[in-house]
């Protein structure tokens, strides 16, 4: 049996997954990290890349059956490197909230957003800040691009994961040109000479030659032969619309792990541009409505810790798993409002609501009903909070969404967290059987495409016919007692961010 594989460097974890020509997971491996906060910036050691990508494929039962890779990350961020691929300054993830001059400026000279965490905008900020290794920077990339250049030599990206450092013309499949000549001209007004195109990576879509295995990169990638294919390289935005079948127009899905973000595949543009929506596309080039939130899960994640601890005082060592089951399924008894508990969950800032760094918060009055079930209710309530906020913008623009697919670790105990975020987004959550193996999953499908599409076949088609036309999954529909006490909780989560942004000047 053929088998084909994704591996994403998510924030948390490096994960991969092989799956088999029926498309099901046949095998998986991960290692946890995680990111660093020095000297002011959220940034990774790229040498644990080499020690992850290690222990997950020798994690895996059978690598001999393997006949395409992909390989997937954290979008944005900025890794520069001079013209041998020496990494010039620290890796800058897409948490960190430092560029908002550049973001700003840039936004305004293209008429098009551009979010702080984007690499063009980590890019301009290092000029505007007149750091010293701009002089040398030769090429710029994301974290699957970098992975993907140590293993096959070639500096490319798909076309999604391109549209989250630049902004992209979804007609041509490229760089938008009006807009590479104007930043090339504004580098010249900054005395710099040179051109953005050369210092990006190649723009493919789903399904193109992205290159194969080279000798240097198989001693990082032991165990898979010279010569192996690979897919180009993807965000975790593209490979969680792959996973949740979402790249037709009017289709949408929310990834919720670490950050939370919603994508909904336009069948028009917005009229008017938002600094809270991104632009970006599918793997195949369509243009998408992205609402991205920095902070999800690791706050509720720490909680879940601390609740680990308390057990161990008793002496009962409960599995990290059985501890989230029991506490998401807790929940679940609290009140649908959560009885008066709030929670921000921001341990970094967030440019939807307008705060520039995180503190994260319990806030609650004397008459507030205080328990396990409506504090981790709470807990959950805020994971989704701030994109909520967003989603309202595409409201207002009516953007047609005919269907919205949940993946990611928020997902993996079952119902909760697709209850809650129906309630959140007013509208039915769907979760396949695979939700919770995410953005790895759909990177090792757009392995498989590389490998299996027939002649003139799409990206949707593939998918829909091929993949997903028996897939097994649930369909959540909200409440009305949960709708109306998740209007309560948020008109409430409002409140309370002025109490955040005043802990985050004080504190």
């Amino acid at each position: 049996m053929n088998t084909y594989l994704g591996i994403e460097f998510g924030s948390t974890r490096i994960k991969a997954v092989e799956i088999g020509e029926d498309f099901s997971p046949v095998s998986s491996s991960d290692y946890v990290w995680a990111a660093a906060f020095e000297n002011g910036v959220w940034t990774y050691d790229l040498s644990k890349v080499e020690e992850g990508l290690a222990t997950v494929l020798s994690g895996l039962k059978d690598k001999s059956n393997i006949r395409t890779v992909g390989i997937s990350g954290m979008m944005h961020g900025y890794l520069a490197f001079d013209k041998d691929w020496k990494l010039l300054a620290p890796f800058r993830t897409w948490q960190n909230m430092m560029t908002s001059d550049a973001a700003r400026e840039l936004s305004e000279l293209f008429g098009f957003n551009i979010p702080q965490r984007w690499s063009i905008a980590h890019f301009y900020q290092a000029i505007l800040n007149g750091e010293s290794h701009i002089p040398d920077v030769a090429h710029i990339t994301t974290l699957a691009g970098y992975v993907h250049h140590l293993l096959t030599g070639e500096n490319v990206l798909g076309i999604g994961e391109a549209s989250g450092m630049f902004p992209i013309d979804s007609r041509a499949l490229d760089y938008d040109e009006k807009m590479v000549e104007k930043f090339d001209l504004l580098l010249k007004s900054k005395g710099i000479n040179k051109n953005i195109r050369d210092l990006l990576p190649k723009v493919l879509s789903a399904g193109d030659d992205a290159g194969a295995l080279t000798e240097n990169g198989a001693r990082y990638a032991k165990g898979l032969p010279v010569g192996l294919p690979f897919a180009p390289p993807e965000g975790d935005a593209g490979t969680g619309m792959v996973a949740t079948n979402a790249v037709l127009p009017g289709t949408g899905n929310v990834s919720a792990g670490t950050s939370i973000f919603s994508m909904v595949v336009l069948d028009k543009p917005l009229e008017n541009y938002y600094e809270e929506i991104d632009i970006v596309t599918t793997p195949d080039g369509k243009d998408v409505a992205m609402v991205h939130c920095n902070n999800c899960t690791r706050d509720s994640n720490e909680w879940v810790s601390i609740f680990g601890e308390v057990a161990e005082l008793f002496g009962a060592k409960v599995p990290a798993s059985e501890l989230y089951t029991k506490l998401y399924e807790k929940s679940l008894d609290g009140d649908a409002d959560c009885g008066g508990v709030l929670v921000c969950n921001y341990v970094s800032g967030e440019s939807i609501t307008h705060i520039d760094d995180g503190r994260p918060l319990v806030v609650r009055s004397p008459e507030s009903r205080f328990n396990l079930a409506n504090f981790f209710r709470s807990q959950l309530y805020s994971t989704m909070a701030t994109l909520k906020i967003g989603m309202e913008i595409l409201e207002r623009e009516n953007v047609r969404i005919d269907r919205l697919t949940g993946h990611g670790g928020l997902f993996k105990t079952p119902i909760v967290g697709q209850r809650y975020m129906a309630a959140a987004c007013g509208a039915p959550i769907t979760c396949m059987k695979t939700a919770g193996e995410g953005g790895p999953y759909g990177m090792a499908l757009l392995a498989a495409y590389r490998a299996m599409k027939k002649d003139g076949e799409t990206l949707p088609a593939f998918l829909s016919e091929r993949v997903f036309g028996a897939a097994e999954g649930t369909t959540l529909a909200p409440t009305e007692e949960d709708v109306k006490g998740y209007t309560e909780y948020i008109a409430a989560y409002r409140k309370m961010l002025e109490i955040e942004k005043k802990a985050v000047e004080m504190i």
